[in-house]
């Protein structure tokens, strides 16, 4: 995907969208590693954006594994359509999403990648999305996100932290990767 696009899908939705360039190859691979994707029978990707940690995703994921990514830009969702055809996309907001007409009732999701721009949300949409997504995990399954270093001292880091602390304990950090603009860590969490 063009960086143009990003970057005009940026400015037109900041709130949302969250950063000015695409999470890095690295980045992606830590994601990855750290929720163990490659053992996993369903994957959901929040805010799959420019498909930067899906691709990661897809060069993981088992083949008999199912994915679905819910993004709410429509532009992202049709070049994701294109890119990755083989995977399932969804226009929608992650907090109100329809997970049993497109999952089934009651489908347990062994890893949750989110690209979402925590800290540009306020409380509220944290604890919605974390609230109705969370429950969809499966016993000894993953969530993870990412962090931008430095950002994550800011309030809405730290709430954010405490936040899924509070809804998974446990909650552990990855080393920097320095390879992405800017430097971001992983956040990952089990569910017991």
């Amino acid at each position: 995907m063009s960086a143009l696009t990003f970057l005009s899908e940026f400015f037109r939705n900041w709130k949302t969208v969250g950063a000015i360039a695409p999470s890095s190859p690295a980045l992606a691979a830590r994601m990855m590693e750290s929720a163990e994707v490659w053992r996993a029978e369903r994957v959901l990707e929040l805010g799959p954006g420019t498909g930067a940690l899906t691709q990661g995703i897809a060069d993981v994921m088992p083949a008999a594994a199912r994915y679905l990514g819910i993004e709410l830009s429509e532009p992202f969702v049709y070049k994701l359509r294109q890119r990755f055809p083989q995977m399932q996309f969804e226009q929608g907001a992650a907090q109100e999403f329809g997970f049993d007409s497109v999952l089934g009732e009651d489908a347990a999701i062994d890893v949750i990648i989110s690209g979402l721009p925590w800290t540009a949300f306020p409380e509220s949409l944290q604890e919605a999305i974390l609230d109705h997504v969370l429950p969809r995990l499966a016993p000894g399954g993953r969530f993870a996100t990412f962090a931008y270093w430095g950002l994550h001292q800011l309030p809405a880091g730290r709430r954010f932290r405490a936040l899924l602390h509070d809804r998974l304990p446990g909650v552990e950090t990855t080393r920097v990767v320095w390879g992405n603009m800017p430097p971001a860590f992983v956040y990952v969490a089990r569910k017991s």
